[in-house]
């Protein structure tokens, strides 16, 4: 198997177990503020992840500009402060997502997360001030149409799916600004930061929003475990070698099938079901989200997958 091959089977393991997130998010959610459910997922992840910071914190100066020792240790302060922005945009999107999950379905929810990935060239051509591309105004009105089809199926709104538009948007704000950032930074200290933030940030949420609802019941902790442990140390670290080899677009594509396997577990794990509208809306959305990424052309930069 080439190593191309190796990379774009790590990246559909990657959207499989992102999938897979929205189904136990949605029952954990029921149990534990999403306050705590955060602090303890991320908290989890940054102990998973520590033993890589620390076996790369002794190198890291190679990857800071060349210069004085001062200039190193401004960089340092750099990655720190770039990772706590990032982070408070991250926390944004997690409390979003799992807010949502305590009132709309786990597919729902999915699909409506998804627009973020349609919504950041959208963003990006307003801070430009360019003219959109055809592709991106066929986009829009299909994302609309699916997610409209979504809610058809489902019902009236709920308070739930406002949450996840409030994802997408919140997520869409990470995406644009990791991209100004990224290129300060080496890929895996500057992500092993942003965890560590996002945990910084969640446990003083947890602590005022929920300080009498801070231990877990016993029948959380597997589920935490995977969330952490799997979902976001594991696939972080997938996603880092994935992308070593598969060019931006084809990560596009694989990505766009995130909120698929997320109805598939919805399924699997919790029997959500998904009627005719509702997969037609679907298909739309995942439509839309490829065509927003190829937008100015099949070479365009891709930003990161949802939050799961």
């Amino acid at each position: 198997m080439s190593v191309q091959a190796r990379g774009v089977l790590l990246l559909i393991l990657v959207t499989c177990l992102w999938g897979s997130t929205f189904a136990v998010v949605k029952t954990l959610g029921e149990t534990l503020p999403a306050s705590v459910l955060i602090a303890w997922r991320f908290l989890i992840a940054s102990v998973a992840l520590l033993p890589l910071l620390l076996w790369r914190t002794p190198g890291a100066a190679a990857s800071a500009p060349a210069g004085s020792a001062g200039r190193s240790g401004a960089w340092r302060a750099c990655l720190w402060r770039d990772g706590a922005v990032l982070g408070a945009w991250l926390i944004a999107g997690y409390g979003t997502q799992t807010i949502a999950l305590q009132t709309t379905s786990a597919n729902r929810a999915a699909f409506f997360t998804a627009l973020s990935v349609v919504l950041v060239p959208v963003w990006l051509v307003a801070a430009q001030r360019r003219r959109m591309p055809l592709l991106l105004w066929t986009a829009l009105p299909l994302a609309v149409a699916g997610l409209a089809m979504l809610s058809w199926e489902g019902g009236a709104l709920v308070v739930g799916d406002v949450w996840a538009l409030g994802c997408a948007v919140t997520y869409a704000g990470f995406i644009v600004t990791l991209e100004r950032m990224a290129h300060r930074h080496a890929a895996l200290p500057f992500t092993l930061v942003q965890v560590l933030g996002v945990t910084a940030l969640a446990w003083v949420w947890a602590a005022v929003a929920a300080p009498g609802q801070l231990w877990p019941p016993a029948g959380a902790w597997g589920p935490l475990l995977y969330l952490g442990v799997v979902a976001t140390a594991a696939t972080t670290l997938m996603q880092t070698v994935g992308q070593r080899t598969v060019s931006a677009a084809n990560a596009s594509l694989i990505y766009a099938l995130e909120p698929v396997t997320a109805t598939l577990f919805s399924f699997l794990l919790i029997g959500e079901q998904v009627g005719v509208r509702g997969a037609l809306g679907g298909l739309l959305v995942v439509v839309a989200t490829v065509l927003s990424q190829w937008a100015d052309g099949p070479h365009a930069q891709t930003p990161a997958a949802q939050p799961e």
